[in-house]
């Protein structure tokens, strides 16, 4: 479980953190609001990690079988991995390669409050607010939490939706295998029947 595991969640948080180092750049030119349509997007595709791991479990360990239970502790268990290594990636992408980002974000949301018409009062009110999530933000646990909160949900319902439609437990496998067998007995049974049918009707025409 733990190679399972370990190998599907690294690569799922390779490919966000892969993305988040090469779009997060060019936030200027991307925009905040398209950067994070390709932000969750991106996440979505990354998770789908989540179910092949699943897959590979059951096949490969379980074989051919899995609980439901055992199926959402693999895929929550890719998907915590894969979400520490996006945060991991994002506290030093903030804190190291772009300590200004805040200050740009918060810019841009106010930008966005003024040229919706809103009056004086809510644009001051909006700033103030602004400021002290910033202040709140620039503490590395805060910080670090509200990034894990970010791509986990998306996590968590692709290992809710993987584990229900991979669940494959052993009374299902063993009907399979019971009818499999159930057949290869009627076949030899048949076989059976019609060398005795041959040999009376041998014995008939002797």
């Amino acid at each position: 479980m733990k190679k399972t595991v370990l190998t599907f969640g690294l690569i799922s948080g390779v490919i966000l953190s892969l993305m988040m180092l090469s779009t997060i750049p060019f936030v200027d030119q991307i925009g905040f609001d398209k950067g994070a349509i390709i932000g969750y997007t991106t996440m979505v595709l990354s998770f789908l990690l989540v179910f092949f791991g699943i897959r590979s479990y059951r096949e490969n360990i379980g074989q051919g079988v899995i609980t439901f239970g055992r199926a959402f502790s693999v895929g929550i268990l890719i998907t915590i991995i894969s979400c520490l290594l996006y945060v991991v990636t994002w506290e030093i992408v903030y804190f190291k390669l772009m300590p200004g980002f805040a200050d740009k974000y918060v810019g841009h949301v106010i930008d966005k409050v003024k040229a919706s018409g809103a009056s004086q009062q809510e644009i001051d009110a909006r700033v103030q607010e602004m400021k002290k999530f910033k202040e709140m933000y620039d503490k590395p646990l805060v910080n670090a939490a509200i990034s894990f909160i970010e791509p986990f949900p998306i996590g968590l319902v692709i290992t809710l939706l993987s584990s229900l439609i991979l669940k494959k437990e052993k009374k299902e496998s063993e009907g399979v295998e019971h009818q499999v067998m159930v057949g290869s007995q009627w076949s030899v049974v048949s076989s059976q029947w019609s060398v005795v049918s041959g040999n009376r009707r041998l014995t008939t025409d002797y």
